[in-house]
């Protein structure tokens, strides 16, 4: 009678107590993914919650359908349209994923013993690239936002002082401001140093005349997929 509750009625399904344990498992390893995914790093509610519950999901089809290569190939259909259903993330966002789906491909295969293995060797190298700063530019990106007044010519107007502090720089934009009164340079710069210096500022606005000057906290580019 109690076989009508565990078992399936099209294909047999590996034993309760098998099951359960590779479901503990999985969720333990989960929160051993999330916690590795928020080492240093800016997360939110979500993506940590997504990473606990998906070793345990895809364990569970994984066991589910396993020897059954028409579900299997189904199934794999199915994961491909989520990847067009979200927004685009950043690169350690989309490993972190692979990472737990190939966690609850392991359980779900049943081998428990890899998939610690498989845990611990990519959580500890993982937390030494981000310790250690591998792979981190050394170049400080910032873009500045000058204001200028209108009679004022902006061609060279500040280069000898981003010669002077930037390790290189380019006009990015440049457009018209306060009904046409005003200028708005757009700099992409490359600062020699690891912060904005206080001299750097006081002699752009100097410069300025002293209007709007506005430079963002960190420039990020190539880290989407």
């Amino acid at each position: 009678m109690f076989d009508i509750f565990t078992g399936s009625i099209t294909n047999n399904i590996p034993a309760l107590n098998s099951f359960l344990l590779c479901t503990f498992c999985s969720i333990t390893f989960g929160f051993a993914v999330a916690a590795t995914y928020m080492y240093k790093n800016k997360y939110s509610k979500n993506m940590t919650v997504t990473l606990v519950l998906l070793p345990v999901t895809v364990q569970v089809i994984i066991m589910v359908v396993s020897g059954n290569i028409g579900a299997g190939i189904a199934v794999a259909g199915a994961f491909s349209l989520v990847r067009f259903r979200s927004v685009p993330g950043n690169a350690r966002d989309i490993g972190s994923l692979f990472f737990a789906m190939a966690l609850g491909l392991i359980i779900g295969m049943g081998y428990l013993f890899y998939a610690f293995i498989f845990l611990l060797l990519f959580s500890i190298t993982n937390l030494l690239l981000v310790h250690t700063g591998f792979g981190q530019s050394r170049i400080n990106t910032r873009l500045i936002k000058i204001t200028i007044p209108e009679n004022l010519n902006y061609d060279g107007l500040f280069d000898d002082i981003l010669i002077k502090y930037t390790a290189g720089y380019d006009l990015y934009k440049v457009k018209t401001a306060n009904m046409g009164s005003l200028y708005e340079l757009t700099y992409k710069i490359h600062l020699k140093s690891t912060f904005v210096p206080k001299e750097f500022i006081d002699e752009l606005r100097s410069r300025n005349e002293n209007q709007n000057i506005t430079i963002n906290l960190e420039q990020r580019e190539g880290e989407e997929l």
